[in-house]
């Protein structure tokens, strides 16, 4: 007989078929009613055991997460909050479950704060179980969307020699004797004697490798692990994430744009559809745990709000300098409101700056465009007016900042001047400078931090709440 999924069981219709389920128990009542879950949903299948089929030795073994092997019928429900049932014709345990040296009892709700101390343990409960079966289907939407696009999706390098973003904070590799390592003449670090021959580092980004292809294919994006050595102890920063990193040719930054918010609104229906339960749970989750701040401090929409404002509405396009006199002629602002005065222009915007365009002053998704060009990377295009670069952040409400892009540099002059500016080692990127040697043209392309998405469409507000085993400074358990 094949197991059937809890999830797929509670929606068939009960004819007293004989069918067996497998899991792990959440609660044993009365010694007759076994609360049974499989991590397919948060809800349980109730499996009715009769008075006396079991021995007491079995009945102790019954415990909370033991996993057991139910064989019996699907018959209507008698109890209230469920169609159908199984009534037990055997149990066979398959793993025990010591419950009192079990950490997650029913009887204690824990902290989120003290289930990351255990992640190993913490999808048995439903707020991870939700959030992680959220994270699969956004996941699998992203390949969705671009696929039907006619992308290609290519593996971009986790080892690289170079540092997409030049900002220095990246994670060495190295096979050498850190107490010993080899030196030259003039006693620094020989890496020529290392695996690679050079100085490598875990990739911060896969953009300018995607580059690359997208200047032989089109249509290219990634999506795959990244990491920074920021030593940021925040609920917004990981050392290691997974970014999704389109790159298209013959795109200008409008047409990126366009195609960045038609990839949200479609992985965010996309979650709706496919976990509308979960997303319900989670909402209502962060409903009761806002219920608990003051006033001033809880969220203006609820999750399913928010979730629906980004779909609703067509996002607002607005300059960086349209927004800075927004940002400075606001009460807010005026007021000293804002933790970060806005006083002029080429300030980078903060994410209170941020969330007042979406929520207080344009009430809808913004896209910021035209960015000044000393806060902003080497490659991206720099716009006529010699002051700013074509570049795009996407900003939703209660989190800032989801996208970022830009509509890449194609003039070689223009990017070798840029690079020597900001003291980018023109030679060492010879291979990357080579797609604008070769049949260069106007392209763009776009990151998104894929743990942000998820922190959004679940509610969590630590973004090491949405990744399974979260890294970050001092901490790489399991």
């Amino acid at each position: 007989m094949a197991r059937l999924r809890i999830k797929d069981i509670l929606s068939t219709e009960p004819q007293n078929q004989s069918i067996e389920v497998k899991g792990w128990v959440r609660s044993l009542r009365n010694n007759q009613f076994i609360a049974l879950n499989d991590g397919s949903t948060n809800n349980n299948l109730q499996v009715v055991v009769e008075l006396g089929m079991l021995d007491e030795a079995t009945l102790k073994r019954i415990t909370t997460s033991a996993c057991i092997s139910a064989k019996g019928q699907l018959i209507p429900s008698l109890g209230k909050g469920q169609k159908v049932e199984l009534k037990a014709e055997s149990i066979t345990i398959l793993g025990d479950s010591d419950p009192e040296k079990y950490p997650l009892q029913l009887k204690n709700r824990p902290s989120l704060e003290f289930l990351r101390e255990i992640a190993h343990l913490r999808f048995r409960t439903n707020t991870f179980g939700a959030v992680f079966r959220v994270r699969n289907t956004l996941a699998f939407a992203v390949h969705k969307f671009f696929n039907e696009k006619g992308f290609l999706y290519i593996h971009t390098p986790i080892i690289t020699a170079s540092d997409a973003e030049g900002a220095g904070e990246t994670f060495r590799v190295t096979n050498f004797d850190i107490a010993n390592p080899p030196k030259d003449e003039n006693g620094n670090i020989d890496f020529k004697e290392d695996f690679f021959g050079k100085a490598t580092n875990l990739t911060v980004s896969g953009q300018l490798e995607g580059e690359l292809a997208a200047m032989a294919f089109s249509d290219i994006y990634t999506f795959g692990p990244t990491f920074r050595a920021e030593n940021s102890n925040t609920a917004r920063h990981l050392a290691e994430f997974w970014m999704i990193e389109p790159e298209m040719a013959f795109y200008d930054i409008h047409d990126n744009m366009d195609l960045a918010e038609e990839m949200l609104q479609y992985v965010i229906r996309y979650a709706l559809e496919h976990n509308r339960e979960d997303i319900e749970f989670l909402s209502q989750r962060l409903f009761d745990e806002e219920k608990q701040k003051p006033q001033n401090e809880r969220s203006e929409m609820t999750l399913l709000e928010k979730l629906s404002f980004c779909l609703e509405n067509k996002f607002a396009r607005v300059t960086y300098t349209e927004a800075i006199e927004i940002l400075r002629e606001s009460n807010h602002n005026k007021k000293k409101k804002f933790q970060y005065l806005v006083d002029k222009w080429g300030v980078d915007l903060q994410s209170e700056h941020e969330r007042y365009l979406v929520e207080k002053h344009f009430k809808k998704p913004v896209i910021l465009i035209n960015y000044p060009k000393e806060i902003k990377a080497f490659y991206m295009r720099q716009n006529d007016d010699g002051k700013t670069v074509a570049a795009m952040d996407i900003l939703f409400p209660g989190i800032g900042e989801i996208v970022g892009g830009s509509q890449r540099e194609e003039r070689l002059e223009r990017l070798e001047a840029r690079m020597n500016e900001m003291h980018i080692p023109v030679e060492e990127l010879s291979w990357y400078l080579d797609t604008r040697r070769y049949g260069a043209c106007p392209h763009a392309g776009f990151g998104l931090g894929f743990e942000r998405l998820v922190l959004f469409v679940t509610g969590m507000t630590n973004i090491r709440d949405v990744i399974p085993f979260p890294r970050t400074p001092k901490n790489c358990e399991f």
